[in-house]
């Protein structure tokens, strides 16, 4: 998920329409309020229970907050601090549970000021130490019989709602948890939460049924929880017991396929459970025949799109929705197909599932029978199915937000513990700038839901590796607390071994918590020295060109034709212009090539001797990791434009097909040949397209499945792109959807997709691009002629141990001179020697002179002899 350009306008007017909580209780002791000074006289206290009710006396704290409070709340450090009277501490518990104004009198009593209060920091203090502790969800004794636990402090009341019959609960005051011990007969039942809890969205004292937040398992559409164990033989498929991994790829030489579950089958003709997870345990299709041909080639894992239960998809298939238009007879330049699936889209059977609303259970509308832990088991058949296929499995988790908040129906946690999960601005309004409400993961309790999730994930589904969405919202301390959680899991033990599991995420830097103003955030440049990768814009951009925000989409970067190509677009600028910036476009290439590392120093562009850290990327450094293995290096991936569509707008429209693929190869070909982890959306090998759809999350089946017979095509001119995304582009869409020179043949779809596994092979089996370390890579990988008189714009050389990778992005042939070679033999690699890509074959080296000479729009490899 890409950050959003603003948050959901209807979304923030909602969360805008809570009521104002100014004031934040941040321990037991302390309140914090951006409240002005007082005249003399003026008391302050807290009540709470009503307006007539209880209250707890304040003291302004002269200096305002200590330093240690400053530092774990860096954003209130300009507020006033105020103290719990001593007498009154005995009954802050009491208080938490009630409805919380804070409030100035004057010395006749007439209330000056007053305000709502935020409450984690206070439940933190008061019960997360022990709460995190705490076992919660459904867990089985020894003996086969459940507890069902639930942390709720600020509940009056929470009983058990049990198949329809209502079970009283016990309430742990050290944790703040509600518990019941259950019988055997338990198992398999449907049972929510009945939580009686001030809810200040609403301002009131509501009762919620509410479904577990560590649910297992789920009824269809999410509407109770199941009594399950994971444990239970009956949920483990064949083998599950002594399943059989492929060998453990470090994530610094992870290659990664990109995929969505039903993106990868629902078009498949060959499938036989097309669009669940069942299709990975089929194969014969021809989905599987392509996945396990990338295998052989060099992939390593699939990193599956978010497969926890999904808010927006209705779970049956009879309850899902389904365009009313027969879209394949429509021009491909209409805008009706677009208009058809819109007016399905909140009912279909397609979302990406950016949209959790339990994390710790699979999704049902995948799985054959939503109703109950049939999910479970087909999961794992599929997670068993790519195992045995050569493939790991990575899953998506975005756990920076939840689809709802306050008492929508949908919002689980906000229900059971109102106002504590979500990240709250100043106001109290619940944030939303990952484009929903978001969480809090620096509060105690969300936190460990986080660690907890992804434990069972790994222990009991046997998932390889997790990228975080939108992980630079989570603290650091958090994605390393998982990372440690994780390291402790053991085979003998748990079945798996925790410290081959890879973690990697989105280290965007942008809303409420930029720049580390809340706490110290997993961002790119924080997670350096950690061993967690993030993903690097800084080549992608360079490869592609400008952003994925600009206004003219046909801004042109390196592998898009910028200066050696150009279009008729006046947003390149000028000739020297377009030069200029295709030298800093190489530059940034150059370091994203060596794994984004800060303190990499080569001869830039303009011949000066520089650190990855000094090379500018829009005003942050373009080198930024410490490790290679830090930097996860992609030419594209689900958000934008896919690759092929990029190229489609930005490559002269004259550009043949044949050409269009081979400068697919070349952008595809800066990620593979990279130092670090690559990740590749599924089908940009086939030349990959969505119709120019810029953000597919919501489009349906007809945009974005995948065709993995190339007699269907790649999916370009499906009509116009979504208007609810893309309509200020279709004045530039609308005369490529028709352009013959746009729908590639099998020879350019077949094509491409081989000589991308030529680039896997020689990636898999050669060490030179598996370099372990700063200082190897220091000492092993060089720009030769970067910065010289011989640069050639579009042409970038790198040596890596004893091979010589040419990247010519340039229309011609070039003859490129590395004179420090002259006098050394040098050869075309011999898997592209012997391999697909007949026009890399007439690659040369002329060791007199030490020149390379490469075709045009190609990646040439060579070997030293």
């Amino acid at each position: 998920m890409r950050p959003p350009e603003a948050p959901d306008a209807t979304t923030q007017a909602e969360a805008n329409a809570q009521p104002e909580a100014a004031a934040q209780w941040i321990d037991r002791h302390t309140l914090a309020w951006k409240a002005d000074d007082a005249p003399a006289g003026t008391r302050t206290r807290l009540d709470y229970g009503g307006p007539d009710g209880d209250h707890l006396r304040l003291t302004p704290v002269r200096g305002g907050l200590t330093d240690e409070q400053r530092a774990k709340y860096p954003h209130l450090k300009e507020y006033a601090a105020f103290t719990v009277d001593p007498r009154d501490r005995a009954r802050v518990p009491e208080a938490v549970r009630g409805r919380l104004v804070v409030t100035q009198r004057a010395a006749d009593g007439t209330v000056r000021k007053s305000t709502g209060v935020q409450i984690p920091g206070v439940l933190d203090d008061l019960y997360g130490a022990r709460a995190a502790k705490a076992a919660l969800g459904p867990v089985f004794g020894a003996d086969g019989r459940p507890t069902l636990s639930v942390w709720a402090p600020t509940a009056r009341h929470v009983e058990l709602e049990l198949d329809g019959e209502t079970v009283q609960m016990r309430r742990d005051d050290a944790t703040g948890v509600w518990s019941v011990r259950g019988e055997h007969g338990w198992r398999g039942k449907p049972y929510r939460f009945r939580v009686q809890v001030w809810a200040p969205s609403v301002r009131k004292v509501v009762t919620n049924e509410v479904t577990d937040p560590y649910s297992t398992a789920l009824t269809a559409d999410s509407r109770r929880s199941l009594v399950v164990d994971l444990s239970d033989r009956r949920l483990a498929p064949r083998g599950w017991d002594g399943l059989r991994k492929p060998a453990a790829t470090p994530l610094g030489d992870a290659r990664i396929q990109e995929l969505h579950v039903r993106d990868f089958s629902v078009a498949d003709k060959t499938a036989r459970q097309p669009g669940r997870y069942g299709a990975f345990t089929d194969g014969g299709s021809d989905g599987m025949r392509k996945l396990r041909e990338l295998a052989r080639a060099g992939t390593s894992y699939v990193h599956l799109l978010p497969t926890y239960d999904i808010a927006s998809i209705p779970e049956r298939t009879r309850d899902q929705a389904r365009p009313g238009c027969d879209l394949g007879a429509l021009p491909a330049d209409s805008a009706e197909q677009q208009k058809c699936v819109g007016e399905v889209r909140d009912k279909d059977a397609y979302n990406w599932g950016y949209d959790p609303l339990h994390y710790t259970v699979p999704e049902g509308s995948y799985a054959t029978d939503p109703d109950g832990p049939q999910r479970t088991l087909e999961y794992r058949e599929m997670v068993r199915g790519l195992n045995e296929s050569g493939l790991r499995v990575v899953q998506d988790v975005v756990y920076n937000h939840t689809v709802a908040a306050g008492q929508d129906p949908r919002s689980v946690l906000d229900r059971i513990v109102p106002g504590y999960y979500h990240r709250l601005l100043a106001d109290g309004s619940v944030a939303t700038s990952t484009c929903c409400a978001n969480t809090a993961p620096e509060h105690t309790m969300m936190g460990k839901l986080v660690v907890d999730s992804v434990v069972t994930w790994a222990r009991e589904y046997k998932i390889d590796g997790f990228r975080f969405d939108l992980m630079g919202h989570h603290p650091k301390a958090n994605i390393e607390t998982v990372r440690a959680a994780l390291d402790r899991l053991t085979p003998e033990k748990d079945g798996v071994d925790g410290k081959r599991i890879v973690l990697y995420g989105e280290g965007w830097n942008f809303g409420e918590v930029a720049d580390d103003a809340r706490f110290e955030q997993a961002t790119q440049r924080n997670m350096a020295g950690t061993g967690v990768a993030t993903f690097s814009d800084r080549a992608r951009d360079a490869v592609r060109g400008g952003g994925p925000f600009d206004e003219d989409p046909r801004v042109q970067g390196f592998a898009t034709g910028l200066y050696t190509d150009p279009n008729s677009s006046p947003a390149n600028g000028s000739q020297e212009e377009q030069r200029k910036r295709l030298l800093h476009y190489q530059d940034l290439l150059a370091v994203g090539l060596t794994g984004s590392l800060a303190d990499y120093t080569f001869t830039d562009s303009g011949g000066k001797r520089v650190k990855g850290s000094e090379v500018d990327y829009n005003g942050a450094p373009a080198g930024y990791t410490a490790s290679p293995e830090e930097a996860v290096a992609y030419a594209d991936a689900h958000d934008n434009e896919t690759l092929y569509d990029a190229l489609a707008y930005k490559l002269p429209a004259d550009t043949t097909t044949a050409e269009r693929a081979r400068m697919q190869v070349i952008a595809l070909g800066t990620a593979v040949l990279s130092q670090g982890p690559a990740l590749s959306q599924a089908g940009s090998e086939r030349l990959r397209s969505k119709s120019l759809d810029r953000n597919s999350f919501d489009s349906g089946d007809w945009f974005n499945a995948l065709h993995w017979d190339c007699r269907a095509g790649n999916g370009f001119g499906r009509g116009l792109p979504p208007a609810w995304d893309n309509e200020d582009k279709w004045p530039y869409a609308k005369p490529l959807l028709t352009a013959p020179a746009l729908a590639p043949s099998c020879t350019d779809i077949d094509g491409t997709s081989a000589a991308y596994r030529d680039l896997l092979r020689i990636r898999a089996t050669e060490d030179a691009f598996s370099l372990d370390s700063a200082a190897e890579v220091q000492r092993e990988v060089s720009f030769p002629v970067s910065g010289g008189t011989e640069q050639t714009p579009g042409v970038v050389v790198m040596r890596a141990g004893d091979l010589t990778v040419v990247f010519n992005a340039t229309p011609e042939e070039q003859k490129q001179p590395v004179r420090a070679l002259a006098g050394q033999d040098h050869a075309l690699h011999p898997v592209q020697a012997g391999g697909a890509d007949e026009t890399v074959k007439s690659a040369s080296y002329d060791a007199r002179t030490g020149t390379f000479t490469v075709p045009g729009r190609t990646v040439a490899v060579f070997t030293g002899r």
